[in-house]
C-alpha cells in the first residue's frame, strides 16, 4: 500500500474526527497508525484499543470517503486481529448498537450471530432457538437476510418455519416480551454495520466485518452469548475478547462459522463468565458418534425446516451433540445453576435418553 494512500487514510479519519481539513498532532498521529497497518514504519505494530476504537467509529459513521474506506477495509483484511483491537473495534460497536429490553423472568436472553450461510450442513440454528423458546428462554437471533454465496442462511429457514424477520425494534422488543423468538436484521440492529456488510460482494472481501457483527450487543447487560470461533477470530483470541469484556457467553467451534454445534461430533463447549471466569463444560470428542442421529436429507432450507418440525415433535430424535449445546444454554442463561440438571431437562424436553 502506497504512502500516498495511507496518508489519504488519515487525513480521512481525522477530518471526521476535527470536522475540518485543518492540520492535527491527531491527523499525524492516525496517519502513522495507518502507516504501522501497511508495514510502512520500522516496527510495524498493532493498534492499541483507542486507535482501533476511533478508527472503528469513523468507518462506522462514514466518516472516511469511499477509496480510503477500502483501501483501509483491505489493510485490516490482511492482518491478524490483536485482542487490543478487537476491544476497541468491539467498544466502537457497542457505542452504534440499538439495545433492547430483556423480558421479565428468570432466564437470561440467549442471543446468536448468524451471518454465514452453510453449504454442506443443514442449517440447525433454528431448532436449537425454537426448543430454548418453547422451554421459555427469551432467543434473540441478529444476522443476514442471505447466505451470501449460495450458501443457506438461517434466515431461509426460520422463513420456512413460520419466524419471519423483524422490521423494527419495537417488534422486537414485543416479541420478546410476548415470549416469542425475534429474528433481528443487522440493519435495525447496527445501522453503520450493515452498510459495511453489503460492501463485502462489492470488494470481494468482508471477513473481518462479518466477524465483527457476530460480537453485537443488543442487550445492555445479563444476556448469555452463543459465540462460534470462525477463521478471522479463532478460539484462543475470543476466549480472551470475552473474559477481557466482561460478557456472559457459550464459546464453541461452530458449523461452518454458525453458532451451532457439528451434530455428528461435539466440539469443545466452553462458559466465559462476567466475571472472566472459563470451564468447560462439554469436552471435544475425538470421533464421529458410533450411531449416527438421522439427520436431514438435504441441506436446503425446506428439507432442514421439515426435519425441524420432526424433530420437534419427537418423531426423530436430536443428534446428541445439539442435545448438549442447548443443555449449556439453559445453564448459561441461568435457567438453572446446575449443569446436571440443566442436562436432565433437556433430556426429558428432547426425548434423549443419555447427555453426557
Amino acid at each position: 500500500m502506497s504512502e500516498f494512500i495511507s496518508k489519504k487514510i488519515g487525513t480521512a479519519v481525522a477530518n471526521y474526527k476535527s470536522g475540518n481539513d485543518a492540520p492535527s498532532d491527531a491527523n499525524l498521529s492516525l496517519t502513522q497508525v495507518l502507516k504501522q497497518l501497511c508495514g510502512e514504519c520500522d516496527g510495524a505494530c498493532d493498534l492499541d484499543e483507542r486507535e482501533a476504537r476511533e478508527l472503528m467509529s469513523a468507518i462506522l459513521d462514514a466518516g472516511i470517503g469511499e477509496l480510503e474506506l477500502g483501501a483501509t477495509l483491505a489493510l485490516l483484511e490482511r492482518k491478524p486481529v490483536a485482542l487490543s483491537e478487537l476491544l476497541g473495534y468491539s467498544t466502537a460497536l457497542v457505542q452504534r448498537c440499538s439495545r433492547l429490553r430483556a423480558p421479565a423472568g428468570p432466564a437470561r436472553p440467549v442471543v446468536f450471530a448468524s451471518y454465514h450461510g452453510v453449504r454442506s450442513h443443514a442449517h440447525l440454528l433454528p431448532l436449537i432457538a425454537l426448543t430454548l423458546q418453547r422451554l421459555g428462554v427469551p432467543v434473540l437471533v441478529h444476522g443476514a437476510l442471505d447466505g451470501g454465496g449460495g450458501g443457506v442462511a438461517a434466515a431461509y429457514v426460520f422463513r420456512e418455519l413460520g419466524v419471519f424477520p423483524c422490521a423494527s425494534l419495537t417488534l422486537a422488543q414485543s416479541r420478546l416480551d410476548e415470549g416469542k423468538l425475534a429474528f433481528v436484521p443487522t440493519a435495525v440492529l447496527a445501522p453503520g454495520m450493515a452498510e459495511l456488510l453489503s460492501l463485502k460482494g462489492r470488494l470481494g472481501f468482508g471477513s473481518l466485518v462479518q466477524a465483527l457483527a457476530r460480537l453485537l450487543a443488543p442487550f445492555e447487560t445479563g444476556a448469555l452469548h452463543v459465540v462460534a470461533a470462525n477463521p478471522v477470530m479463532g478460539i484462543g483470541l475470543l476466549r480472551e475478547y470475552l473474559a477481557a469484556s466482561g460478557l456472559t457467553a457459550l464459546l464453541l467451534e461452530g458449523t461452518e462459522g454458525e453458532a451451532f454445534v457439528d451434530p455428528l461430533r461435539r466440539p469443545l463447549i466452553e462458559y466465559v463468565g462476567p466475571a472472566g471466569d472459563c470451564r468447560a463444560l462439554f469436552e471435544a470428542e475425538g470421533a464421529a458418534l458410533k450411531q449416527p442421529a438421522t439427520l436431514p436429507m438435504a441441506t436446503d432450507a425446506h428439507s432442514a425446516a421439515a426435519w425441524i418440525r420432526r424433530a420437534m415433535t419427537g418423531e426423530v430424535p436430536l443428534p446428541l451433540p445439539l442435545v448438549n449445546q442447548i443443555a449449556c444454554c439453559l445453564y448459561g442463561a441461568g435457567y438453572t445453576d446446575d449443569m446436571n440438571q440443566a442436562k436432565a431437562i433437556v433430556a426429558v424436553e428432547t426425548g434423549s435418553l443419555a447427555t453426557a
